[in-house]
């Protein structure tokens, strides 16, 4: 795990952005695609506003979330419509966009075809995490009714899940799936999930999901 603390949220955002973009970039210049892999909340739009500008070929960049709440994409719990508002817009609003909520009745319906489609996308180019203060990470959360199954090294791409801690049922990418990420970067902001991180480094990721992506991951830190 590398840590990277900086001045202030600004800095973070602006700094992980540039990073995400080069990376990007660099496997676009030997491959035809590149995937890209972000997290729904509100704490990574900053990075995303100043990603939507950056001189990419977008068109060759597939955006995937790393998990949905099961509500359609006009909901205020989207995680789909906060990407639409600060990440599909601009430049990259030329980038293809895998939405993981279908409209079917439940997200146990949709997990076959969304696994197929994100198929032809693997590995992931960067993936982009957050983690809650329960240290959750996509909707891997600790207690959840198939946790166990999700992180497991044979779990299939995409899984629906439900939660204590989720108000909604949800669906989510797997373990092996962000794991298996070509970069792996973790946004977190403020002491308490410090202190989570700190925490989460000692414990099984059956009690701290986001343990089992830490070793490889760049973790990017501000007060």
């Amino acid at each position: 795990m590398e840590f990277k603390e900086y001045p202030d949220r600004e800095m973070l955002a602006l700094s992980l952005a540039d990073r995400i973009a080069s990376q990007l970039a660099q496997h676009l210049r030997g491959h035809e695609r590149a995937t890209l892999c972000v997290p729904g909340g509100t704490s990574p739009a900053p990075v995303f506003d100043t990603l939507s500008g950056a001189d990419l070929d977008w068109g060759r960049v597939t955006v995937v979330l790393g998990d949905e709440r099961w509500v359609d994409g006009d909901h205020k719990r989207s995680n789909s419509r906060l990407l639409r508002r600060h990440l599909l817009k601009e430049k990259a609003a030329a980038a293809d966009y895998i939405d993981l909520y279908t409209g079917d009745a439940s997200p146990d319906l949709a997990t076959e075809g969304l696994g197929a489609r994100l198929m032809p996308h693997l590995p992931l180019t960067v993936v982009l995490l957050g983690m809650g203060n329960d240290m959750h990470t996509a909707s891997l959360f600790p207690g959840a009714d198939h946790l166990a199954a999700a992180l497991a090294s044979d779990a299939p791409p995409v899984m629906a899940i439900r939660a204590e801690g989720a108000e909604e049922p949800r669906i989510t990418l797997t373990r092996p799936i962000l794991s298996g990420a070509i970069n792996i970067h973790l946004l977190i902001m403020g002491p308490e999930k410090r202190e989570a991180l700190e925490r989460a480094q000692k414990l099984d990721p059956m009690q701290a999901p986001i343990r089992a992506f830490l070793d490889e991951a760049t973790v990017h830190w501000a007060e």
